[in-house]
């Protein structure tokens, strides 16, 4: 369920005032969308219903135009801002970061302008500089995960964790797990960074193999590291391991759940769709009289057998 933080409204006035000025030559209220590259599989499943949104939202209100562009690093997504702004009036801009640090000075300095500005996933440094920012809930994630797992190991075992990399979003997903954890008799072997990638968490997974004789679970905090340990669980031919568990809904592990995978019977969403939501409410400002402020954080329930084809994206690339 989506959950505002905060909401305020701009007057109607105000509102056509600001579509007004921002509109470009042909009269359309451009929505300019800066999205990282299709780097891994997450970012691939964000381009991918970014590129749906911008179809679906130009067909059903021709006065809105939205300008969709990827970037390969921060510094890309810097100059591709500073190409948008330079060649046309912006009503809003909808920005995944990059990186927080790097983007936000660029993203302040369109913000000058008048523009509105939608952040996605990834905070800025500076969250006064948003109007509206959307994100999954990253803590539910982990805690979510943790209560299912702490249930089905009826509070007692030992267990591995795979990190993704040093941020926010890792951060969060650990707090929420490992505070659902320390309140039960499950201990923790250990817990390493894999860096979300898929031969990264195989090596790691090796090397928890090689140096724990016994391990009752696993759980890798982003679905492209589950694919690496499920391969490492494979090849090494233990068969204690009860369950490996991931998050962020990759279709892949949506598929084992709806197979009812013994090992990976459940996910959590930390979906890339969540682009599309914002880029849907960003054009609910400007069409519609429809103005939004605030924080929307997507909830994480477990995917489950019942429930997964709500979550399931076959054409995504994840």
């Amino acid at each position: 369920m989506n959950t505002f933080a905060r909401t305020a409204g701009l007057s109607a006035a105000l509102a056509a005032l600001i579509a007004t000025a921002a509109t470009a030559q042909d009269g359309k209220t451009v929505i300019a969308v800066s999205i990282p590259a299709a780097t891994h599989g997450w970012t691939g499943g964000v381009v991918y219903h970014a590129e749906q949104a911008e179809q679906e939202i130009e067909a059903a209100f021709p006065d809105i135009d939205v300008v969709l562009k990827t970037s390969p690093s921060a510094t890309a997504q810097v100059s591709a801002l500073e190409d948008l702004t330079a060649s046309q009036e912006i009503a809003a801009l909808v920005i995944l970061p990059f990186t927080s640090e790097e983007l936000t000075g660029p993203v302040e300095q369109v913000k000058a302008g008048g523009t509105f500005i939608t952040v996605v996933d990834r905070g800025l440094t500076d969250p006064s500089i948003q109007d509206l920012y959307v994100a999954g809930n990253n803590i539910a994630v982990g805690a979510n995960t943790a209560e299912y797992l702490a249930e089905q190991l009826g509070g007692e075992g030992e267990i591995v964790v795979l990190r993704g990399i040093p941020t926010v979003i890792d951060d969060e997903r650990i707090q929420g797990f490992t505070e659902v954890i320390d309140g039960t008799n499950i201990k923790i072997l250990d817990i390493q960074y894999a860096n979300w990638n898929q031969d990264e968490a195989f090596t790691l997974m090796q090397d928890y193999l090689a140096k724990y004789p016994h391990i009752d679970a696993v759980w890798a905090n982003d679905d492209d590291m589950l694919l690496g340990v499920l391969e490492a669980i494979e090849q090494s031919g233990r068969t204690e391991i009860r369950y490996a568990l991931g998050g962020n809904g990759m279709k892949d592990i949506i598929e084992k759940v709806m197979a009812n995978d013994p090992v990976t019977p459940i996910s959590t969403p930390y979906p890339p769709s969540m682009i599309k939501t914002a880029i849907y409410m960003t054009a609910a400002q400007f069409h519609g009289q429809a103005p939004v402020r605030g924080t929307v954080l997507l909830d994480a329930p477990l995917i489950t057998p019942e429930n997964a084809e709500q979550f399931y994206f076959p054409d995504s690339p994840f």
